[in-house]
């Protein structure tokens, strides 16, 4: 089985998947200060609660763009697995057949979902990623990524607009049915809900203009499902496309 990690801002999420499906998926907050120790007990804690044997882990490959956990994880899969897992990175970038944009600047994460659409795919994608950072990544059916955009994600907006005002509640990341905010409550849900649903609308619809050609367009990220009235500008909604990413790398690196 494989163990793959995906390292966020906001959280570390790994998956195992059993060459058919993935059986589990659990995160954990991205605390740069943990040590590899620390990780383990939670890794090990998880295994046991859902009846799981280390010994059926047989590969491990690790997406980190935060660099300070980089190694950290990296040493919880050699203690804990006895394994040295896949590090994504330019160091491997050769074998996927991709023309992967500033190697060294562009995030693991965005490249995991490159691999995925354009394995999947063979056409032109436009891959959005609701995170901590919203980004729009294209990549051409050749395998070429021809950029990013990135903008703050949805949660990064309201933690901004909470820490710069005084008066403001924090308020739950649902959307409201109208764009004219009744209490302040839903004043805040609709200006930064129904602000995304403009947002991702028009660099959609700008990219492919620039593109010059109609996309295959992708929705990943924990936040992917909550602009319901965006569900139609989308192809695949994929929560687990970035592991899927992972999972097709993994398959591909020796």
């Amino acid at each position: 089985m494989l163990l793959a990690i995906d390292i966020g801002n906001t959280d570390v999420v790994f998956g195992i998947h059993n060459r058919q499906e993935w059986i589990h998926q659990f995160r954990i907050p991205s605390d740069s200060s943990g040590r590899s120790s620390d990780f383990e007990a939670k890794l090990r804690l998880f295994f046991l609660e859902n009846n799981l044997k280390i010994s059926k882990i047989n590969r491990s490959i690790i997406s980190c763009v935060v660099p300070d956990l980089k190694h950290v994880l990296k040493e919880t899969v050699q203690e804990m697995l006895g394994l040295d897992p896949i590090i994504i990175g330019p160091e491997i970038y050769d074998q996927l057949k991709m023309e992967i944009l500033s190697p060294y600047e562009i995030g693991t994460d965005l490249v995991c979902n490159a691999t995925y659409s354009y394995y999947t795919y063979k056409k032109t994608c436009l891959i959005v990623d609701f995170g901590t950072a919203l980004t729009f990544t294209v990549v051409t059916g050749e395998g070429k990524i021809l950029g990013v955009s990135i903008a703050p994600g949805l949660k990064t907006a309201v933690k901004s607009l909470f820490s710069n005002t005084a008066q403001l509640p924090e308020v739950p990341l649902v959307m409201p049915e109208s764009a004219i905010g009744k209490n302040t409550v839903h004043a805040i849900q609709a200006g930064i809900l129904w602000g995304y649903v403009g947002m991702v609308r028009e660099m959609i619809m700008q990219i492919k203009k620039e593109v010059g050609q109609d996309c295959i367009v992708l929705a990943t990220g924990g936040l992917s499902s909550i602009l319901t009235p965006l569900r139609d500008e989308f192809d695949e909604v994929d929560k687990l496309l970035t592991l899927n990413g992972l999972k097709i790398i993994s398959e591909i690196v020796k």
